[in-house]
């Protein structure tokens, strides 16, 4: 059986330059790799620069946003509990003033 012989993709004068060195000199290539390396580029910088952004959010409400909400949830049992009380002892309830001048 005969061989078969695949044709070289390559110059028959130009030894070992192949097809793939041939096309990465073409100045689209070179433009297209520099256009991908910013890209990578601004990517990177901008997934850095939205991770300080976050770890900032993140800490500030944990410094300051859970605090002021448990502080509201205690302010608001307190009111539970004030109006409870008012309402066990037969009072004016908070909010509702004792004594109502009579209207003119």
């Amino acid at each position: 059986m005969a061989a078969v012989r695949r044709p070289s993709l390559s110059r028959s004068g130009s030894g070992d330059d192949g097809i793939l060195s041939r096309i990465s000199d073409y100045a689209i290539v070179r433009k297209g790799k520099s256009a991908a390396c910013d890209a990578a580029y601004v990517a990177k910088r901008l997934l850095k620069s939205t991770g300080k952004a976050a770890w900032i959010a993140a800490t500030t409400f944990i410094v300051l946003g859970i605090p002021l909400i448990i502080e509201m949830d205690r302010e608001a049992q307190l009111n539970e509990a004030e109006l409870q009380q008012a309402s066990l002892l037969g009072g004016a309830t908070p909010g509702q003033p004792a004594f109502m001048a009579p209207p003119k």
